[in-house]
């Protein structure tokens, strides 16, 4: 029989991407331990509403829609460059943590939320850059694969011990003090592993992208701009998960003849498996949907979005089986999820100039700030308006599915057009 070579299943890819994927695996884990649970600490713990956990959790992405701007142009800048961007993104979102741990009121929900924004607004620009930089052509794809498998990883870990944690001593604020500690790690590694990939722009580039109009050039891409439309669902859609979904499996699907949601330990399995499902897939599904183009590729993730928000909208309003149903819509959302975050990334490198690759990625990174600021307080105030409109909720975004579809197949032809 033959035998299985683990180096024959990974992928090839430089060492500083691995390195790099370490150091995210290691922030995620941290984020993994109060990205499910915050909005239950706040609500149930402070006694904030929902609404008002959905404008907190959700003004974050004001501030990170300036510090996606900036993280842009400083990974395209010669003095920052990509490295020093990540280091000082690292240290805001240490310090944010802190300032979270510490909350016990809606202004200070809104302190931390500002900083960690901004502090998430400047990271995602260098780090997505720096995987461009390192890798070309298909190769690319599987390093972009690699590193989301390393985000979804860490998260899970972070999902299944933070849950044990609260599970064993109740403590919701040790969880951020974990979050702001795992940044101060991720800063000792890109310090210490993560060499600068930024490259000056040549004299033939410098007159069109450079620093000084490379928003402007970014901005003017039709692709580019139908692209971020879509892309902002998406993230929309993934801010619901995160954000939304838990409240609604704690306080809207009846659990039996008690009609109670289901239970800080249920919702701490069911987020965890379906963490795992995009680890265990994210590798397969990117060589599966490989033969695609990448547009393609995304309207298969929509349909899988649609699947999987019809079935958790049925989780509430069915009587039985609703465990059932949350895993299988949960296992609809992580593939959609493992389809989505790879070919995304890829796609916009392939569409920006080499000299403005941190402004292109900040451009995707926006279409993640405008999500979870419209987001998280939807659909708070979904939830605040009663169990018919929560459970409506997941089928309206259901609905939404055919209107990504359709800017995705006029994404299509216009790249098709540019070859």
């Amino acid at each position: 029989m033959p035998k299985f070579q683990l180096s024959s299943w990974l992928p090839r890819l430089p060492p500083q991407v691995w390195i790099l994927a370490a150091g995210r695996f290691l922030s995620q884990s941290g984020t993994g331990f109060t990205l499910f649970y915050a909005p239950i600490f706040f609500v149930d713990r402070v006694g904030l509403s929902a609404t008002a956990v959905g404008i907190g959790l959700g003004s974050g992405s004001v501030s990170g829609i300036l510090g996606r701007v900036l993280g842009g142009s400083f990974c395209d800048s010669k003095f920052w460059g990509r490295r020093r961007t990540l280091l000082l993104a690292a240290v805001i979102c240490a310090v944010a943590s802190f300032v979270l741990a510490a909350t016990n009121d809606f202004v200070g929900l809104i302190a931390g939320n500002l900083l960690m924004g901004f502090g998430v607004g400047l990271y995602w620009p260098p780090t997505e850059t720096m995987v461009a930089d390192l890798t070309e052509g298909e190769q690319r794809q599987e390093a972009f694969a690699l590193t989301r498998l390393a985000d979804n990883l860490g998260l899970q870990v972070g999902i299944i011990l933070g849950g044990l944690l609260i599970e064993l001593t109740g403590n919701y604020r040790s969880l951020f003090i974990i979050d702001g500690i795992s940044f101060l790690v991720l800063f000792a590694v890109v310090a210490i592993a993560i060499a600068e990939t930024y490259k000056p722009v040549n004299s033939a580039d410098r007159g069109k992208n450079n620093r000084e109009n490379g928003w402007m050039v970014a901005l003017s891409d039709r692709s580019l701009l139908v692209y971020a439309l879509v892309n902002t669902l998406f993230t929309l859609y993934i801010s619901q998960i995160q954000t939304t979904m838990p409240l609604y499996f704690s306080k809207f699907v009846a659990v039996g003849t008690s009609g109670k949601g289901f239970s800080t330990g249920t919702i701490t399995v069911l987020f965890a498996f379906s963490t795992f499902l995009t680890v265990a897939l994210q590798l397969p599904v990117v060589k599966a949907l490989r033969p695609f183009s990448h547009p393609k590729a995304l309207m298969i993730s929509a349909l899988l979005w649609g699947m999987g928000f019809i079935a958790i909208g049925l989780t509430g309003m069915a009587a039985t089986g609703n465990l059932f149903l949350a895993v299988l819509g949960l296992s609809f959302l992580s593939v959609a999820t493992v389809a989505y975050t790879p070919f995304a990334s890829a796609l916009v490198v392939d569409l920006a100039p080499e000299s403005l690759r941190g402004v292109y990625l900040a451009v995707n990174s926006q279409c993640w700030a405008i999500g979870y600021l419209i987001g998280p307080p939807l659909g708070g105030l979904a939830l605040d308006r009663g169990k018919w409109a929560a459970d409506n909720f997941w089928l309206g975004l259901a609905l939404s599915v055919g209107a990504a579809i359709f800017i995705l197949q006029k994404l299509d032809r216009m790249l098709k057009s540019r070859i």
